[in-house]
């Protein structure tokens, strides 16, 4: 049996949620966008831990309910190509389907959802609110604020099959560094992380290109 674990930013997605987030509720603000984008680099490619990744970006992030609508909105024009012409697959297979991924369910539910995916097989972090819809902080509870949080995700659902995990970070890496999968495909067709081909079993283009070497 053949289980697909799948990653959403620079993945499922072209580009980077919170970013996008950050990006629409910040949008003059270059500098900060900068500072983002490299805080988030640092945390995928494993140069920053990604707990502490997560916990920069929010101290400085500005939004609200608001925002994450209108992020979603502008996410559903940036799902990866080869994703969109993918849905039959997604939708046969979809009890073999985890997204796990350090975003936010807020964000990435709306999109996952309509690609036949189960809610209880999408695993993300959670924003919390104040009585205004504005972002206060997530939950530091949830293993996937953490470091090594797909590790133990992974590692709970005990997954008894062939384990394939997709993405084009460090922290879907971890996956299979720590034997928690059989196989770590490098997903390129948004962005190559080249500090990360070296520990890939395959560098994937698209997700056709996937789907012929997991045959």
């Amino acid at each position: 049996m053949n289980y697909f674990v799948i990653d959403f930013d620079s993945t499922f997605i072209k580009t980077e949620s919170l970013d996008e987030l950050f990006r629409i509720s910040n949008p003059i603000d270059k500098d900060l966008h900068e500072k983002i984008n490299k805080i988030t680099s640092d945390g995928m490619e494993g140069k920053l831990s990604f707990s502490q990744s997560l916990s920069n970006r929010i101290e400085i992030l500005n939004a609200n309910k608001d925002d994450i609508k209108k992020t979603i909105n502008e996410i559903r024009d940036k799902i990866s190509d080869s994703f969109k012409s993918n849905k039959d697959f997604f939708k046969k297979n979809k009890e073999y389907i985890y997204i796990v991924s350090s975003g936010f369910h807020e964000i990435i539910d709306p999109i996952v959802l309509n690609y036949h995916i189960p809610k209880k097989n999408i695993y993300a972090n959670n924003f919390f609110f104040d009585g205004n819809g504005k972002i206060i902080g997530f939950d530091k509870k949830n293993p996937l604020s953490k470091t090594k949080g797909k590790v133990e995700i992974i590692k709970n659902l005990k997954l008894n099959g062939t384990i394939h995990v997709l993405g084009d970070g460090y922290t879907d890496f971890e996956i299979k560094k720590d034997g928690y999968a059989d196989y770590f495909y490098l997903f390129i067709e948004n962005i190559k992380r080249e500090s990360l081909t070296k520990n890939a079993d395959f560098l994937v283009k698209s997700f056709d290109h996937f789907k012929n070497i997991v045959k």
